[in-house]
């Protein structure tokens, strides 16, 4: 079953979270696809731009609750693998030689937060909302937290990451996860805009330009993937704690944890 969609027009390659009636959730399948289709996206020198969206109300819901069942039951070996694919993903959106767009078309949570914050360019819908509600589990939001903290800057992230609360749009908009805010009925034309000035670059300048601000902010795909083996093992260990297994009972429960 298909969990990403991929549309091409002209330079221009579309990447869709297909999964609106699990509000575009993340499972091991959706990780694998579209990082494959990522890979494929960036040695494709016919591609000069990346849009990410969901389809359907939402943007992505984060976690799938059978994939968190699962892994809340899996040894921390197995954790540990699972938490480096979806590392992988987002090292692979976050070093893309192209230029990404975020079309937040509704709210993220999770994962889903990580993908904006790893995209180039962010337009959103005032309705959306977002959460990173990892301690809410017991758990942190360690694979995705490199680019968290590098769209917000530590000080908002510590805040964020520590109260897990929902927090608006505008509110994304202030503290640097959107850099733009549209109607529904605009985003696309806001897309296409945004689309319209990336146009005019050249593609080796866009692809320096990007490897130049990443490096600047002390980002680089190696010094990424020691970060991610550090992370993997830390949520590997959280997941296997007692109270990350309290946590992701309680959740999977649809009760409050006992701590």
């Amino acid at each position: 079953m298909q969990t990403v969609r991929l549309d091409r027009h002209a330079a221009v390659a579309r990447l869709h979270l297909a999964r609106p009636a699990l509000h575009n959730a993340f499972d091991d399948v959706l990780v694998a696809e579209m990082t494959a289709l990522l890979v494929e996206l960036d040695a494709d020198p016919a591609v000069r731009a990346v849009v990410l969206s969901g389809d359907g109300a939402t943007f992505s819901a984060g976690a799938d609750l059978n994939w968190m069942r699962r892994m809340a039951a899996a040894a921390e070996a197995e954790n540990r693998e699972d938490a480096l694919r979806l590392a992988g993903l987002m090292r692979t959106l976050n070093f893309l030689s192209k230029p990404t767009l975020a079309r937040v078309n509704g709210s993220a949570y999770g994962g889903g937060v990580g993908l904006i914050a790893c995209c180039d360019h962010a337009i959103g819908v005032p309705e959306a909302k977002f959460a990173l509600s990892e301690v809410k589990l017991g758990l942190v939001p360690a694979v995705i937290s490199p680019y968290v903290v590098a769209a917000l800057g530590p000080r908002h992230a510590r805040r964020l990451f520590a109260s897990g609360e929902v927090f608006e749009a505008a509110e994304a908009h202030r503290i640097g996860l959107l850099h733009q805010i549209c109607d529904p009925g605009t985003l696309d034309d806001a897309v296409e805009r945004a689309l319209h000035f990336l146009a005019k670059g050249g593609p080796l300048a866009q692809r320096e330009a990007k490897s130049l601000a990443l490096r600047m902010a002390g980002m680089t795909p190696d010094a990424q993937a020691a970060i991610d083996a550090a992370n993997a093992d830390l949520i590997a260990r959280l997941r296997g704690s007692p109270e990350g297994q309290e946590g992701l009972a309680a959740f999977l429960a649809k009760r409050a944890p006992r701590w």
